[in-house]
């Protein structure tokens, strides 16, 4: 067998379809945020959750430096929040937070208002593994919106679930 490039491997993975969710980290204009599809429960006794980031991520030092993150899963009306954060037109730091509205959780993270479900965390423990560190993170505070659907990342696009 044949070793298996990051290419194609990343092509197979755009068949999976995953929960987009937005992590964000930072304060003022020290802060940034990204994309994530990995975003997933880890434990319920403690609540923890998880999320792979690449390490050259712009978020990666920040969730080092600060120590805490929201986590906010995206409803099927944020492809524009996604899309920010997922750095399309060169948006960058803070201006991606811009065209929402967030609210101070109790860590001082940015949970995104309107999000099906949205997670306040401390960051537990970091794992680094090849390209990028499993982000276990301690839940402090959690926020749900009913019926705000879903968006989801599936064959190299967002798409919306109502």
């Amino acid at each position: 067998m044949s070793d298996i490039n990051a290419k194609e491997f990343t092509g197979a993975m755009r068949a999976l379809v995953g929960n987009c969710s937005v992590i964000t980290v930072g304060e003022g204009e020290d802060k940034s945020g990204l994309i994530v599809t990995s975003a997933i429960s880890l434990s319920a006794e403690p609540p923890l959750l998880l999320a792979c980031v690449n390490r050259n991520a712009s978020s990666w030092p920040l969730l080092k430096r600060y120590g805490q993150f929201g986590w906010s899963s995206l409803g099927a009306a944020h492809q524009g929040v996604a899309e920010r954060f997922a750095g399309f037109g060169g948006v960058k730091g803070a201006a991606r937070y811009e065209g929402a509205d967030w609210e101070t959780a109790v860590t001082g993270a940015a949970l995104l208002k309107g999000a099906p479900a949205a997670f306040d965390c401390e960051v537990d423990e970091m794992i680094d593994r090849a390209t990028h560190s499993i982000v276990i993170g301690r839940v402090r505070a959690i926020r749900e919106t009913p019926d705000a659907g879903a968006l989801v990342y599936w064959n190299g696009a967002f798409q919306a679930l109502e």
